[in-house]
C-alpha cells in the first residue's frame, strides 16, 4: 500500500466547500476512482487550527499512483487548477508505504 499526505491551509469562508471537494466523496476522490489501484481518500482537520486540513490518499502502489498521473494528467491539472481558489496554501508533506 501507498499512502500520500498533504496539508491545506483553507481560506476563510471556504472550508465547507473545501471538505465537499476534497471529501471521500469529492471531487478529487471521483477522479482517483476512474483507477482500479485507487483505494481511497480519507480527510482529517487539524483541531489546534481549524481551517488547516489534511488529507490521506490510499493507493496499492507507488507505481500505481504515478502510472495514474501520467494516464490523467491532464485531467489532474484540470480539478487542481479549478480548487486552488480555495486554499492558502497546500503542501505534500509525505509518502509513505506499507511494509512487507
Amino acid at each position: 500500500m501507498f499512502v500520500i499526505l498533504w496539508e491545506y491551509e483553507v481560506k476563510p469562508g471556504c472550508e465547507e466547500r473545501f471538505v465537499t471537494v476534497y471529501g471521500p466523496e469529492g471531487d478529487w476522490a471521483r477522479l482517483f476512482q476512474t483507477d482500479p489501484h485507487y483505494l481511497e481518500t480519507r480527510l482529517l482537520r487539524d483541531t489546534s487550527r481549524p481551517r488547516c486540513y489534511f488529507t490521506l490518499d490510499f493507493w496499492d502502489s507507488e507505481k500505481a499512483f504515478e502510472q495514474y498521473k501520467i494516464a490523467y494528467a491532464a485531467a489532474y491539472a484540470e480539478l487542481d487548477r479549478a480548487t486552488e481558489g480555495l486554499t492558502v496554501s497546500e503542501c505534500r508533506l509525505a509518502a509513505f508505504v506499507q511494509p512487507v
